[in-house]
């Protein structure tokens, strides 16, 4: 089956996330409901998924039941081996996508039980993506069709190039399809994807060691923001007091690449701060940091802390208010307020 015709779907790890471990290391994508038990000999019919949750959760809402029902006999019936599978992850913040390779097992040891075996092909920044295929993929369901942005998906499967030119991706606009399949999104993650994207078009390369001097400087820190050019892995130094002698001193190494940061920077950091006798370093990469990098953060954690674009946002948002005009000007937010979801 050709990527053209094959079907392609998504699906999400849990509320939190919590399953993403499950995805990724084993190569599979699951629904939970443990209740279920092994559903493969059940008829193959919408109305005996749906008697069967009637009967688990009699006092559950009808609808609620349904949808249940509907989203389980898809993932076991309607999604066959080729099919596209995209996964945007909550714990690296990047959409995974793959093909189906098995059919429905059942494993009772797991807590989402219900799986097909997945091989993974490829991993993208949420970024690369246009705001209107975010929002596609951040259905309130937990496994769902993707169909209106479905070619971005398969560019990049492909290598391609994710958006094409005369795709409109400003930030502050929304299509029709995006109006009506707003509701029950996940808005935070979506406010913080349209955040990331004015980011890295405004701040690229130089331009993102300026935004994060700014945040250190709103955290009461006097800097030294290196030249533009070669810095011999000292971006910024940091460190508190109106004149800067105070601890701890920080030397900061700021990536704004489109890969993950490996081993040799970190130790590249490392080796700078005892040159400039650094007390501590921060290390902060928009791409996030490879396996070799995330190994070290334990044994590093009295000297070197790690940032990834979710961090840094958090403390842009924490910081706002204190930041330098010109950086507010450039990147104009405003807060707003909504009520939580009480589930969570």
């Amino acid at each position: 089956m050709s990527d053209k015709v094959a079907n392609m779907w998504g699906i999400h790890a849990g509320r939190s996330g919590e399953a993403d471990n499950l995805f990724l290391k084993e190569n599979v994508v699951a629904l939970g409901d443990p209740n279920l038990g092994d559903v493969s000999k059940l008829a193959a019919s919408r109305e005996d998924f749906k008697n069967k949750f009637k009967q688990l959760y009699p006092n559950e809402k009808p609808l609620a039941n349904a949808v249940w029902a509907g989203q389980t006999y898809r993932f076991i019936h309607e999604m066959k081996k080729g099919d596209i599978i995209v996964y945007p992850s909550k714990m690296d913040k990047k959409v995974h996508i793959g093909y189906i390779t098995g059919d429905y097992r059942f494993d009772a040891s797991k807590v989402y039980p219900h799986l097909r075996s997945v091989e993974w092909k490829k991993s993208e920044l949420r970024t690369n993506f246009s705001q209107d295929a975010l929002y596609e993929i951040g259905s309130a369901q937990s496994f769902f069709q993707v169909k209106n942005y479905a070619d971005e998906f398969r560019r990049a499967l492909k290598g391609q190039n994710i958006i094409l030119p005369d795709t409109e991706i400003a930030a502050e606009t929304t299509s029709d399809f995006v109006q009506g399949q707003i509701e029950n999104r996940d808005f935070e993650r979506l406010a913080r994807d349209e955040i990331a994207k004015l980011i890295i078009r405004k701040f690229k390369g130089h331009g993102l060691e300026r935004l994060v001097e700014s945040i250190l400087k709103a955290q009461g820190y006097t800097t030294y923001l290196s030249p533009e050019g070669s810095d011999k892995g000292v971006d910024i130094l940091a460190s508190p007091g109106s004149l800067g002698f105070g601890n701890p001193r920080i030397c900061v190494q700021v990536k704004s690449g489109d890969t993950p940061v490996d081993s040799p920077t970190l130790n590249q950091l490392i080796g700078s701060m005892q040159n400039v006798k650094a007390d501590q370093g921060l290390l902060i990469s928009w791409s996030g940091f490879k396996q070799s990098v995330e190994k070290e953060e334990g044994p590093q954690f009295f000297s070197v802390r790690l940032w990834d674009q979710d961090d840094l946002i958090e403390a842009l948002l924490d910081n706002y208010n204190k930041l330098d005009a010109d950086i507010r000007a450039e990147l104009p937010l405003k807060q707003i307020w909504a009520i939580a979801d009480i589930e969570e």
